[in-house]
């Protein structure tokens, strides 16, 4: 599976913290994902410090982006945490091969501790949405639109 990058796209928000708000400027990729037959728009979360920010600070998702897609190396055991996350996910779990095995709902936390997430094995990719907006069947298949 290969991913391609339609462009860049630039978030500005703020991050509330210690009762201070700072700005923090993210810029994440963007690309087609499909699950199963469904197609949807995702912000590309590809390296450590993107995934660490994740959806931190986000009220709601712009227009045209349905999700954040986490992306790793090789699959392994991931967990999840929803600090200073705002709004309420699911978290889609997929394995190496692409093929889902598991969801979970998460809620906002807005201060330690938070709880913990894990995926129900080693997963490779998993895709962020919001609270209710889709379900995708057990087995679908993971896979990104190439842009060329």
């Amino acid at each position: 599976m290969t991913l391609t990058s339609k462009w860049l796209v630039p978030l500005l928000f703020l991050v509330v913290g210690c009762g201070e708000a700072s700005s923090v400027v993210a810029v994440f990729d963007e690309t087609g994902v499909i699950v199963g037959s469904e197609a949807l728009t995702a912000w590309v979360a590809d390296e450590p410090s993107k995934r660490q920010q994740g959806l931190m600070g986000i009220e709601e998702l712009p227009n045209g982006i349905e999700g954040m897609l986490f992306i790793y190396s090789s699959p392994s055991s991931r967990s999840f945490h929803m600090l200073d996350t705002l709004m309420p996910l699911d978290i889609w779990w997929f394995d190496a091969a692409g093929v889902l095995i598991g969801s979970t709902e998460m809620e906002p936390c807005l201060s330690e501790p938070c709880t913990s997430y894990r995926s129900p094995g080693p997963v490779q990719w998993a895709l962020e949405t919001p609270l209710g907006v889709k379900n995708f069947d057990q087995g679908a298949v993971l896979s990104t639109i190439d842009s060329d």
